[in-house]
């Protein structure tokens, strides 16, 4: 593995989100002297968090999968949960799901349970079918994770050149990995809506089920069998606890300072330079920015990146009675329409050709039905409107309340969001009000919306938080590289470099950064505990 030549003792790391939280944890702990500097009040990144007047929500990642890479990080620098005061729930179901129909599931990551489940809505057959899915879901996950998303690539040819990674790529040749992940899941499930849950994760990857790699079962496998987590506090909760190791362990973090270039001599990056003027000398870089602000640090994006869809999400709260009446009651309730792949063609089509919705498949989160201290109490006469007849002075319950529908990124829909977003945002609330969700268009108190144009201001490409789309172009060692090759010292890190999208694979990507900079400690053979775990046997 390619590694940062020369002294590396001083390291800035631009960005305190997941990645560079990562990246620092593992750069301090293997002896580096670190300087972590971000531009928000608050470590997170796109783990972000809004406050409202009276509370506080996750604005980004929600999902919470393989915990045991923030252990990692943790232990990095020898503390673990406890250590941080870091307390993580596994939720049970992960989701439910709603169809146009009217029919639910839960998404629970027991076999046992899930089997049942499916049982209950199919049939038993169904629920053998299940079984055969979630065993070819598990055998891409153990050919994939340690081979070639926990590890770094110098070039295409170490898929072939390396042994481990040969023979599992010939693995993956062997169970039809690299055909198309919607049609081969609904092959095995023989069930248009149940196939649904094990592959709308594609779109995580940037892409349409029918039109993603069945490689990336990975990551419904990650989502629907290994877990789905809530950490108390919300997500941002994890980077706090990853900021508050770094500090212990004598790292500097520089919130509120932004980065306005990086000060090279030749292909050296010699110090990196705030926006208010001060200089931080450093001998080597570590930068999360979005692959759309590259320039800005004197570097450039690969052309031709063909981004992922964006998303259009509002955060608010509604009274609590409102909420008890809708047809789920779930943290995370996915809210699907009747069309399916003619969504995805709408979303994720090529630049210049993408559309709104048709038919929205929607995701709703209502943390405070894990966490109850998210309930916000609220003296009548201060909120905006009320869901019963009580007097003036009453107390009434309100819970956050976040919405997000996916849409096509700017590339593919250059469309005005700032004339668009609240009257496309009334839309959804309508349509989930025929769907049965009563008073939601009423009483949904929205206090912050974002879409598109919201991250293309926060310079991410073309205005999707998801980055680069996972094609075969842009995926495993085709990606654009965390080692670049025009600058001898600056790494990448985050979502649009290796491994790609996703709160455990930005995790990743700060450890595999840190590794180009540090030296391979553990990748030339090594896995983590829950691969270890996993690995023995197949379920059938």
């Amino acid at each position: 593995m390619k590694t940062v030549a020369g002294q590396t003792d001083r390291v800035v790391v631009v960005g305190a989100g997941l990645a560079g939280l990562a990246a620092a944890l593992h750069l301090t702990g293997a002896g580096r002297q670190v300087t972590l500097v971000e531009r928000a009040d608050h470590p997170g990144g796109r783990v972000g968090r809004y406050r409202g007047p009276d509370y506080e929500i996750d604005s980004g990642a929600t999902i919470l999968t393989l915990p045991e890479l923030v252990d990692e990080a943790l232990a990095a620098v020898g503390q673990t949960r406890e250590s941080v005061g870091l307390r993580i729930l596994e939720m049970a179901p992960a989701y439910r799901a709603r169809f146009a129909d009217g029919s639910t599931v839960g998404v629970y990551s027991d076999p046992e349970e899930m089997t049942a489940e499916v049982t209950r809505l199919r049939g038993a057959a169904a629920g053998q079918r299940y079984r055969r899915l979630r065993g070819w879901l598990r055998r891409v996950y153990d050919a994939e994770f340690g081979t070639f998303m926990d590890t770094n690539f110098d070039s295409p040819l170490d898929m072939v050149r390396i042994p481990r990674k040969r023979s599992a790529l010939t693995e993956l040749v062997c169970i039809g990995a690299f055909g198309r992940l919607g049609p081969r899941v609904r092959r095995i499930i023989r069930d248009e809506q149940l196939s649904r849950l094990f592959s709308f994760q594609a779109l995580f990857a940037g892409m349409g089920p029918a039109q993603a790699l069945a490689v990336y079962g990975a990551i419904p496998y990650m989502d629907t069998c290994l877990g789905v987590y809530y950490p108390e506090g919300g997500m941002r909760a994890v980077a706090a606890a990853l900021a508050r190791a770094f500090t212990a362990a004598g790292g500097t973090l520089e919130l509120n300072t932004e980065v306005g270039g990086i000060e090279y001599g030749g292909r050296r990056a010699r110090a990196v330079h705030t926006v208010d003027g001060r200089r931080i000398d450093c001998d080597a870089v570590v930068l999360t920015a979005d692959l759309g602000s590259l320039d800005r640090f004197g570097l450039r994006r690969r052309r031709f990146l063909r981004a992922s869809p964006s998303a259009v999400v509002a955060h608010g709260t509604v009274p609590a009675d409102i909420a008890r009446r809708w047809p789920v009651q779930a943290h995370h309730t996915i809210e699907f329409g009747h069309e399916w792949d003619r969504t995805f063609t709408e979303i994720a089509a090529r630049p210049g050709h993408g559309k709104l919705m048709s038919d929205p498949s929607l995701l709703l989160t209502r943390p405070a039905l894990t966490d109850a201290n998210l309930h916000i109490d609220r003296v009548r006469g201060t909120e905006q409107s009320a869901s019963d007849n009580s007097d003036s002075g009453d107390t009434v319950r309100y819970e956050p309340l976040s919405l997000l529908a996916p849409c096509p990124n700017l590339d593919a829909a250059p469309l005005d969001w700032d004339r668009l977003g609240p009257a496309y945002l009334r839309e959804l609330l309508e349509t989930l009000e025929a769907r049965g969700y009563q008073g939601i268009s009423e009483h949904f108190r929205i206090d912050h919306l974002d879409t598109p144009r919201t991250w293309r201001d926060q310079g991410m490409l073309a205005g999707t938080p998801f980055s680069a789309a996972h094609l075969f172009r842009q995926t495993g060692p085709f990606r654009t590289r965390n080692l670049i090759r025009t600058r001898d010292n600056v790494v990448l890190a985050g979502c649009g470099t290796t491994p790609g999208v996703g709160v455990p694979t930005v995790l990743l990507s700060g450890k595999l950064a840190a590794a180009r900079i540090t030296g391979d400690l553990r990748h030339a053979g090594g896995r983590t505990a829950r691969t270890q775990a996993v690995a023995p046997s197949h379920t059938h």
